[in-house]
């Protein structure tokens, strides 16, 4: 049965003021990960242009699932296509949408992340959103874009809630701005490093003097591991981690990684971003286990690809591979705290079968950040 718009709506509404405080928590409790700072949102909306829409869907005590949309830009993505690149951490996952990306560097759709089985209702929104949008009346082939984890630990997954409407409900919704972070969209059902896992985001902005570039991250976490924070073994101090109890702590899952930025990439070099932010998600102790699909997929918004060239020849400007160090760095730093976020934002859900995942005990761990670090002098 599909979720009425207005419970919808009511849903966004109540994780937004919750988990939106996020970034600013893990500052104020003294954690700080990586070196670089942030952008003014800490997010992939930092990124000018980049806009996310979320519907999350909560209904009686089985469904727990929802859609997160990336949109590269506000304009025709089809007509106005970006450079962009798909790294593959952990192939044990259904990325749709590869093949062409890989062919011709290019994304010509929204980015939608949802569960495993209603990747088809993802592919079919992104079609009716691309066929209707003005200036494509002639379109007859669309690549969609679209990533999943399994949220069917407490999320009824076989019964499709998902629908293509609610996915384009996502995308006509998405807007620039503060995002929602946690139990929301894509990342309602999710499980990460054994607690309840979500949506993240968070950016870094480059200075002036190497270009000043911002590089923004979301991701849907739903994978396993040995969870660090800042360096902190937290998942050792606190006694649950993977392999532990005789495997009662399974790895097995999957964490979709969107890396958005301004600087002027290639494909190649997108791809070569791409790799960086997966060093990001093993800072965080993920260990990309065999059951784990694990993606990332990166795009310059510096760029416009037209769908119809007016010369033969088009005229660019990208970056040399010297310049690109630095967003290398920022990839790496906004993908963990984009995966830290994502837990910190997370609340204690129950779900199918009476299955309950605790959100990590946040107090509990930045009082152990504290002790491990003034223990170890730092």
């Amino acid at each position: 049965m599909m979720m009425k718009p207005f419970f919808v709506a009511a849903c966004l509404f109540a994780t937004f003021a919750l988990q939106a405080q996020a970034p600013g928590l893990l500052k104020q409790n003294g954690i700080r990960i990586g070196v670089m700072p942030a952008g003014r949102l800490n997010a992939i909306t930092d990124v000018q242009g980049v806009k996310v829409g979320q519907v999350t869907i909560v209904q009686g005590d089985s469904v727990r699932t929802g859609v997160t949309s990336i949109l590269p830009h506000g304009g025709n993505l089809f007509q106005q296509k970006v450079p962009a690149a798909v790294f593959v951490g952990n192939g044990f996952g259904k990325l749709a949408g590869t093949t062409q990306i890989a062919e011709l560097g290019t994304i010509e759709s929204p980015i939608v992340l949802t569960n495993t089985l209603s990747v088809a209702a993802g592919i079919q929104g992104i079609i009716d959103y691309t066929l209707q949008q003005p200036g494509n009346e002639k379109v007859q082939s669309v690549n969609a874009v679209v990533g999943e984890t399994n949220d069917g630990f407490l999320n009824d997954i076989r019964g499709m809630h998902v629908s293509k409407a609610q996915v384009l409900q996502s995308m006509l919704q998405a807007d620039t701005g503060v995002l929602a972070q946690g139990n929301v969209g894509a990342g309602t059902g999710t499980v990460c490093f054994g607690w309840k896992g979500g949506i993240g985001t968070a950016s870094r902005q480059l200075p002036a003097n190497l270009g000043g570039y911002t590089v923004g991250v979301l991701v849907q976490t739903n994978f396993g591991g040995v969870l660090e924070i800042a360096g902190v073994p937290v998942g050792q101090l606190l006694q649950k981690y993977a392999l532990k109890d005789e495997l009662n702590h399974t790895p097995d899952g999957s964490c979709m990684i969107v890396v958005a930025t301004d600087a002027p990439l290639d494909a190649r070099n997108l791809e070569r971003l791409a790799k960086r932010a997966f060093m990001g998600l093993a800072k965080t102790g993920g260990i990309a286990s065999n059951g784990s699909g694990d993606y990332v997929i990166a795009f310059s918004t510096a760029n416009k690809v037209p769908h119809q060239p007016t010369a033969v020849v088009v005229p660019a400007q990208y970056l040399h591979n010297e310049a690109t160090t630095p967003l290398f760095m920022a990839a790496i730093e906004a993908t963990e705290e984009a995966i830290i976020n994502s837990l910190f934002a997370a609340a204690t859900m129950k779900g199918k079968a009476g299955r309950t995942i605790e959100a990590l005990p946040k107090e509990k761990v930045i009082s152990l950040i504290q002790q491990y670090k003034r223990g170890n002098g730092q």
